[in-house]
């Protein structure tokens, strides 16, 4: 019942960072590093994000590192899986996904 009651939390606090931030993408990124960061952008609002295509270039294992509000007071495993489910469908289309989450308290 508890773990039932945090991914609520946890759904609830992604509907809730749903607007446009004011970060804009870096430039230099590939396509698919650009599909994620407007889609994590677009979701939790953050104050920090950086996605790296870890692969050599050919899209297969990407690093997202992300600060966000979204993540005050949940788990490191339920803020994974904020970012997760708003990268399913990219994630069938990949071999690895590296996460680091950052929630406001710990923000350097």
């Amino acid at each position: 019942m508890l773990t039932l009651r945090r991914g609520l939390a946890a759904s609830r606090a992604l509907r809730r960072f749903s607007t446009k931030p004011n970060l804009t993408p870096p430039a230099n990124l590939s396509e698919g590093e650009r599909l994620i960061y407007e889609k994590l952008t677009d979701k939790f609002l953050p104050t920090e994000l950086a996605v790296q295509d870890i692969s050599g270039g050919c899209g297969d294992f990407y690093a997202i590192k992300i600060a966000s509000e979204a993540f005050k007071g949940l788990s490191t495993l339920n803020q994974h899986r904020l970012v997760t489910r708003v990268l399913k469908q990219e994630i069938e289309g990949i071999h690895g996904l590296q996460v680091k989450t950052i929630p406001p308290s710990s923000e350097s």
